[in-house]
């Protein structure tokens, strides 16, 4: 009686304890908010999927403290230019994005993963490479769900690909569509806006979207628009008609009454370099005008596409294999081999705007009898075999019936650093999200698919001082986020989404390179999605609390 007589109090206290109220309490850390505003000393507290508070909170108010002492904790990178439409399928981590400190992938560079009839289906299947996935989905709001329902670390948004509503329509013709043919087609994309989609995307060098003319693009920017959504391309040149291309995109924005961006950034040529003056210039006045118009960058001085990107567009019509069919006629290749070497202002020729075939490295093959040539230069392969460089780069097309994979150099330095502190240019990878092994590590990459964002924060910001790194973080989280018009994403803030990132400023780095690009970056020690970790001590938790980011036309968002 004497024991549970003494016992009885500590058991009310005991009962009478307050739980934690936060989730999570990210302690003595130097919180960049996203803001662009000088980084204050603050705890930060989570609950649930939330951002609870930024101030000083006990330790017992929360059920898991993380110590953040000595390094930067800001919202979560969002990635403006994914290519992880198919590398999320089969590996949902995000494990060369989230350890760069990446929290929302956007897709839609000209091409997205839905509205999808039949026959693209098949041709997706057919066309598959080192990746190989079913397609259960149709339209674009099904594969989004369809990624999130397989698991994924980081959150997704997707454009529709005005590419992908043009081929849905009328296949790979060179032709302008039927009114009939157009008027499906805003309504495909307005089906995709209402699906969530957060705009329509294109990428004008690429047959068949260099098909597409202005007033096509703009019919397509006005569905997206009476959504709220925007309009942002791949120019139809990055660089004899850059100018010309920009102006394109202006008056796109203009006619159809939608904010627009121009994808990647960049002068192409060294003959070409001296305009990004004339860009900035013009993108400036369309803003003194009223107009919303923004560009996002990756922070090297080479792309990465197709060597068919040095061959004329009329080769593609009607699609891979009739441009296979093309490579392989004696009297074609001999004229494509000439337009090849002809300087034009009529397509943009990447294998010029490089300058050099040694500024060409083949890093992509399909087959793998093919895939010794891995990292060596168009020029090296073409002397090996003694065959011209045209010749070589269209037997390579044909022997490994793909565009294979290729990374030009066209960009300068001086350019890429100008760029990165432009208050209106946000930044995007341009690849997909790999990790360093199978099936990935089949084929080579281009490095800013492991360093793009590590590489600004640790080289551009840290190393060179281009920028504030309060001002960096502004460029990669709420800078996007706004022009994407996302509720909740891109600060910390009371009431937003916990996207969070734990970096250290002094050592954030990037080490992929050209030669071995499969190396993941360091320095972003622990990430946060939707509250959940999925990377801590750099290492990925297996977590994959992703979700759908939809666009503000999405038809399940309360209004």
């Amino acid at each position: 009686m004497l024991r549970a007589a003494l016992m009885a109090p500590v058991v009310a206290w005991a009962c009478t304890a307050p739980s934690p109220e936060y989730d999570v309490l990210i302690r003595g850390g130097t919180v960049y908010d996203g803001s662009g505003d000088a980084p204050r000393a603050a705890d930060v507290a989570i609950a649930g999927d939330t951002i609870a508070g930024i101030g000083d909170f006990a330790p017992a108010s929360a059920r898991t403290t993380i110590d953040a002492a000595g390094l930067a904790v800001s919202p979560g990178f969002i990635n403006m230019l994914s290519w992880g439409t198919e590398s999320l399928i089969v590996d949902g981590r995000s494990l060369s994005d989230i350890r760069q400190g990446v929290t929302l992938e956007v897709f839609g560079e000209g091409n997205s993963m839905g509205p999808l009839n039949p026959e693209m289906k098949a041709d997706m299947l057919a066309r598959q490479g080192d990746v190989r996935f079913e397609i259960p989905w149709t339209s674009l709001g099904e594969y989004l769900d369809h990624l999130v329902e397989r698991g994924v670390a980081t959150n997704v948004a997707s454009y529709v690909g005005a590419t992908t509503v043009r081929v849905h329509e009328i296949g790979h013709e060179d032709r302008p569509p039927t009114p009939e043919e157009l008027g499906r087609m805003q309504d495909l994309v307005r089906e995709a806006m209402r699906e969530g989609a957060v705009g329509v995307g294109s990428s004008l060098i690429y047959a068949p979207a260099f098909y597409a003319d202005t007033d096509e693009l703009i019919a397509l920017a006005s569905a997206a628009g009476e959504f709220g959504g925007g309009y942002i391309s791949h120019l139809r040149s990055e660089g004899n008609r850059l100018i010309e291309s920009v102006d394109e995109l202006i008056s796109i924005a203009r006619e159809a009454g939608v904010r627009a961006e121009i994808y990647h950034l960049k002068a192409a040529g060294s003959e070409n370099w001296a305009k990004l003056d004339e860009v900035i210039e013009r993108v400036e006045r369309a803003q003194e005008e009223g107009l919303e118009v923004t560009a996002d960058m990756y922070t090297y001085t080479a792309g990465s596409t197709g060597l068919d990107a040095a061959m004329p567009p009329w080769i593609h019509e009607g699609g891979h294999a009739a441009m296979i069919e093309r490579l392989r006629d004696p009297e074609t290749r001999a004229r494509i081999a000439a337009e090849m070497r002809t300087p034009t202002d009529e397509w943009e020729n990447l294998l010029l705007a490089a300058g050099s075939p040694d500024r060409v490295i083949l890093v992509g093959f399909r087959q793998d009898s093919l895939k010794y040539l891995t990292g060596r230069t168009l020029a090296d392969v073409a002397e090996s075999r003694a065959t011209g460089i045209e010749e070589t780069a269209m037997d390579l097309v044909v022997q490994d019936d793909s565009r294979v994979g290729t990374v030009y150099f066209m960009m300068s330095e001086d350019n890429v650093r100008r760029q990165i502190a432009i208050p209106w240019v946000s930044f995007g990878s341009d690849a997909g999200s790999l990790a360093p092994e199978e099936p990935f590590v089949r084929s080579s990459t281009h490095p800013r698919a492991y360093g793009n964002f590590a590489r600004l924060l640790g080289r551009y910001v840290r190393d060179e001082g281009i920028i504030p790194l309060e001002e960096a973080v502004r460029k990669l989280t709420s800078l996007p986020a706004a022009n994407l018009r996302l509720e909740g994403r891109g600060r910390l803030a009371p009431g937003y989404f916990a996207d969070v990132v734990i970096f250290d400023p002094a050592t954030i780095a990037d080490h992929a390179t050209f030669e071995a690009p499969h190396q993941l970056a360091t320095g972003v020690r622990d990430v946060f999605v939707n509250g959940v970790q999925v990377l801590a001590e750099e290492e990925p938790t297996g977590a994959t609390p992703g979700r759908v980011v939809r666009g503000p036309g999405w038809e399940g968002r309360s209004r």
